[in-house]
């Protein structure tokens, strides 16, 4: 048993420092986004600072604009209004008009899709990230940023940063990142409030089969099932 314990603590220990060191961004620790995407007024409100601040340069190519309209509950004519600005028909992909090769000449590289964003990197990190730019005059853009060092994007949310109380723009960060959580997995919108049922059906279902049990061995105990001798 001796033996057993040290040979595999020093393997566990090794293993929660590794987990640890993947958790965490090379630029320190991610602030907590606390985002939630039932709450519908903030959904909408990311939807449209994300096509107003970063649909021009990141595509989310696996949603289409009826189908956040339909999600968020935002009418035809204001998905028209608030989130479409290139003449796209509703059914449309949302994807970035920047051509490819104007991308790599501007940044040095193609602006990712954020399809998936929330996904591989977690809400924490998208919030951290956001709210992580700062001036360097060294870089071309003459921002950096705490988790992404040397990023090729500008800050594009800088004007809000300014004209904004601090609470107000983390809220928008917030809301943007509640959005691209929503566009990771669309259905977890229903998902979750499904799971929440069924559980509760389990529940009651559990509570139902241990009374039947109960009953059925009543009978076992006092000798009504009793084989004869």
């Amino acid at each position: 048993m001796k033996k057993l314990l040290k040979t595999t603590l020093p393997v566990l220990a090794g293993l929660i420092l590794s987990l640890n060191t993947l958790a965490s961004p090379a630029g320190g620790t991610l602030d907590r986004a606390n985002t939630d995407i039932n709450n519908q007024n903030s959904l909408q409100n990311g939807a449209k600072l994300f096509m107003n601040y970063c649909s021009g340069c990141h595509s989310i190519s696996f949603m289409r604009y009826n189908r956040i309209g339909k999600d968020l509950n935002i009418s035809d004519a204001d998905v028209e209004k608030y989130l479409m600005f290139n003449g796209e028909k509703t059914g449309d992909k949302v994807t970035s008009s920047m051509p490819d090769a104007g991308a790599v000449k501007w940044f040095g590289t193609t602006p990712p899709d954020l399809s998936l964003i929330s996904r591989s990197k977690g809400t924490d990190w998208i919030y951290t990230y956001l709210r992580g730019f700062y001036i360097d005059e060294s870089r071309p853009f003459g921002v950096n940023n705490k988790i992404l060092v040397n990023v090729s994007m500008p800050d594009v949310l800088w004007e809000a940063r300014q004209n904004k109380s601090t609470e107000d723009f983390d809220q928008d960060v917030r809301d943007i990142t509640n959005f691209l959580d929503y566009v990771g997995e669309p259905a977890k919108l229903v998902r979750v409030d499904l799971g929440y049922k069924v559980l509760g059906f389990l529940f009651v279902l559990f509570i139902l089969s241990y009374l039947l049990k109960k009953e059925y061995w009543k009978d076992v105990k006092y000798g009504k099932w009793r084989a004869k001798d």
